[in-house]
């Protein structure tokens, strides 16, 4: 899928991978890639920044984990403030593709009474 469309969304797309539960890093990109079917297939250079940046402003909270005989994991969580973005984006979201549907779906009818 075209990396363009996702950028401008990938700040709720990581935000909704975490609603769940938290998760470290790789697992956030295979929740990522299971949701979409793999249709966003993340690689690890893009989603760490993104990390940092929803954790800077106050969105996630991390700890360190103890690895268990692997190497530690930094896992990451929602905040409270999170949840309250992921909720405002989410209803963002919805107003928008349904602004957008109404569009195309209005193309999509034009185009199918035109051709008869």
């Amino acid at each position: 899928m075209e990396g363009e469309i996702l950028k401008g969304h990938l700040d709720m797309v990581v935000l909704a991978a975490l609603a769940a539960r938290p998760a470290h890093g790789y697992g956030i990109i295979q929740e990522i890639r299971d949701r979409s079917g793999g249709a966003f297939d993340l690689p690890e250079g893009t989603i760490y920044p993104v990390l940092h940046r929803l954790e800077e402003a106050g969105f996630l909270a991390s700890r360190w984990t103890d690895g268990k005989g692997r190497r530690k994991r930094r896992v990451y969580s929602l905040t409270k403030r999170g949840s309250r973005a992921l909720a405002d984006r989410r209803a963002l979201w919805s107003r928008f593709a349904d602004a957008i549907g109404g569009f195309l779906g209005k193309t999509d009818d034009a185009a199918i009474q035109s051709s008869r």
